[in-house]
């Protein structure tokens, strides 16, 4: 049998929800925090499963891998494996499928949290603070700023209209058909959108033309009573810039569920400041997305093991 070795299993899951019976597992549930650590952990694995894009494999990893055969990982995007590498070093590299309805309640979550101040409000209460101190902003009739009408955006949209919320969206390749589709109103540009939003919420694929596209300038445009929240990348907020705007209240505040640094460094002020709602990557993490995850997995195993690889990115 093959040595399997399964990374970032943080709730020890994945015994439980597929069928490993050809390979021998190994569970990680601590994060390997450098290169060094992964290399140390799997070195003598044939197969690695990777959640996500949790633990980054670049080509120097690949290079201290030579027992690596196949990498399976979550999803059908992982923008932290070096695909080339990967060929070159004869490593077979498979996906999963999975959905985009807990990511799209992750965000109504941040929404509504921000919205009717929860943070201040459940301090308080677990503090024996006061009893209400803040009065909660109404969705009804407000604007809510889409970046990005996917897959996901286009069902955060579908929610707003619920709220009885003013929706518009902006992306690079947005058409105004496709906005009508969705009963949108397509913003002329992101300046615009930023300045009529009173929620802005980030739904957008990192990239080249993406990476840092909300910035001081664009953080300057928002509304002083306006929040922020991002479920999609990081990187696509510049964050020492949003941080800036958080601390100087020059925005009401911000939902946030992704970081450049993952797990989030103790003592760091996306976790402190008292106008953010903070979750620990939780977008994807539901009991129905795990379940595909894992299932799908052991289905690629099984077919690389077999000789027909299924889900290949590479």
């Amino acid at each position: 049998m093959l040595r399997c070795a399964v990374l970032d299993d943080y709730q020890d899951v994945a015994l439980g929800l597929a069928d490993w019976s050809r390979v021998r597992v190994t569970t990680f549930r601590d994060h390997f925090a450098s290169p060094d650590e992964l290399v140390a952990a799997v070195h003598d694995h044939e197969i690695v499963v990777a959640m996500r894009e949790r633990t980054p494999f670049p080509a120097e990893v690949f290079e201290r891998l030579p027992n690596l055969r196949l990498l399976a990982t979550t999803g059908m995007r992982n923008a932290s494996i070096d695909l080339a590498a990967a060929r070159a070093h004869g490593v077979t590299v498979c996906g999963t499928g999975g959905g985009s309805t807990s990511t799209v309640e992750l965000t109504w979550a941040l929404i509504l949290g921000l919205a009717r101040h929860l943070v201040t409000e459940t301090t308080a209460l677990r503090t024996d603070g006061p009893w209400q101190s803040t009065l909660g902003a109404d969705l009804h009739g407000r604007a809510l700023g889409l970046l990005g009408l996917g897959r996901i955006g286009s069902q955060v949209a579908a929610i707003g209209h619920a709220f009885g919320m003013d929706v518009l969206a902006w992306s690079r390749n947005l058409t105004p058909e496709r906005a009508a589709e969705h009963g949108v109103r397509l913003a002329p540009d992101l300046d615009a959108l930023l300045a009529d939003s009173d929620v802005v919420s980030v739904h957008l694929v990192l990239g080249d033309r993406t990476r840092g596209l909300v910035g001081d300038r664009e953080l300057a445009l928002m509304k002083p009573t306006a929040h922020l929240v991002n479920t999609s990348r990081a990187a696509i907020v510049d964050q020492a810039a949003l941080l800036r705007a958080l601390r100087e209240r020059r925005i009401a505040g911000a939902g946030l569920d992704v970081f450049e640094q993952e797990p989030l460094p103790a003592g760091h002020e996306f976790r402190t400041l008292p106008n953010v709602l903070a979750t620990p990557h939780l977008g994807y993490v539901s009991e129905a997305n795990y379940a595909t995850f894992f299932r799908e997995i052991a289905e690629d195993i099984t077919a690389y093991l077999d000789g027909s690889p299924i889900r290949v990115l590479i």
